[in-house]
């Protein structure tokens, strides 16, 4: 395990080198000062590294009285966000809090809250977790509250993820299958309504089905970002040297960063990163796995999943295979609150790994072992 442990820090932190290099290229055509952005996630880093540190010491147990705390202040702030004079509107969508020269994005906190709220409610459960109840109507009643307030920023995308992230750490907690696919069916299909009644979203939709009818429009970034990986072939056009960040690809600072990798380090390296996240995957399994209770495996698999499907979303929008959405690549992309939120899960996650080595287990080490319990 503390190898484990060393091979999944020693990754974060080369994701994390990679995504300041990588931005200094990328934003460098952004402003008069090519290193405004750098110097910022700077900043960001530092307070992110120390996120890290206070969350990997601090006993994950602690969580447990801070979850309704913690998600009740979360969603106070997704609530502010829709206050004009508090909350910022930038592109369309309120998502951002300005707080003098700082700008925090709660949909982010909203992230962690709905994790530890989530691990929280399943571990004291798990022995009712099959009630219709506990199981299916309080969760859901809980993730509908969130999902409610990052869908009028809008935020589809973050949406998404935290209600997939819910419900896979359902599932794993032993919630019975067919109730909950019948009711999440019915909170996607309440998304979709949303979509096809919202214009923007329907034209992203439209630009994903066919990005030639609309590449002077909704379909402009996706097109320049596969123009991007195009260029970029196998080895790259080398460090510094992407067209696409001159204007052609608007968040190519954010969002759309990964297609950055591709053109100036290559196919080969763009394949790397994602084999990276492919390991933190598989290493954050197996610490959940070694968790000494259903809390802190719950916890766990909670950040584990956050983490990566967000990259995979992300992987997939910049490659034409899912509709444009707005998330960030973690540890790469340019923004604090991802950064630092990120950075404190990952002490979470290393925090669940040590007192595991250090403790007995009280679980079982087998993600499905309240089903196989049932059968």
């Amino acid at each position: 395990m503390r190898r484990t442990i060393s091979l999944f820090i020693a990754i974060v932190l080369i994701l994390v080198t990679l995504g300041v290099l990588i931005l200094a290229s990328a934003s460098s055509a952004k402003y008069d000062d090519a290193s405004y952005f750098v110097k910022r996630q700077l900043m960001w880093l530092a307070l992110a590294f120390c996120a890290a540190a206070v969350t990997a010491r601090l006993d994950y147990s602690l969580y447990k009285k801070l979850a309704v705390p913690l998600a009740s202040v979360s969603v106070l702030l997704l609530l502010l966000v829709r206050i004009p004079g508090i909350g910022t509107m930038i592109n369309g969508s309120w998502r951002w809090l300005r707080i003098g020269p700082i700008t925090v994005q709660p949909s982010e906190i909203a992230k962690v809250g709905v994790i530890i709220l989530f691990a929280w409610w399943i571990a004291r459960n798990q022995r009712r977790i099959d009630e219709l109840k506990r199981g299916i109507i309080i969760p859901f009643s809980m993730l509908a509250v969130f999902a409610f307030l990052l869908v009028i920023e809008p935020d589809f995308g973050t949406t998404l993820l935290v209600s997939s992230v819910a419900v896979s750490m359902m599932f794993l907690g032993g919630v019975s299958v067919a109730p909950l696919i019948i009711t999440g069916l019915v909170g996607l299909l309440g998304v979709v309504i949303l979509i096809f009644r919202t214009p923007e979203r329907m034209g992203r939709i439209l630009a994903f089905l066919d990005p030639q009818k609309y590449e002077q429009e909704e379909a402009w970034q996706l097109i320049n970002s596969l123009r991007a990986f195009a260029g970029g072939e196998v080895g790259g056009v080398g460090f510094g040297n992407s067209m696409q960040k001159y204007h052609y690809l608007p968040e190519a600072h954010t969002d759309f960063i990964f297609p950055i990798i591709g053109e100036e380090l290559g196919l080969i390296a763009s394949l790397i990163v994602v084999v990276m996240y492919l390991l933190l995957f598989v290493f954050g399994l197996r610490i959940a796995l070694n968790a000494k209770d259903d809390f802190g495996r719950l916890l766990a698999y909670g950040i584990t999943l956050m983490v990566t499907i967000q990259a995979l979303i992300n992987f997939a929008v910049v490659t034409g295979c899912v509709p444009t959405k707005g998330l960030a690549l973690p540890f790469i992309s340019y923004g604090g609150s991802s950064l630092v939120i990120c950075s404190g899960m990952i002490g979470i996650l290393i925090n669940v790994a040590h007192t595991g080595m250090k403790s007995p287990k009280k679980s079982s080490g087998n993600p499905f072992k309240d089903r196989a319990r049932k059968v």
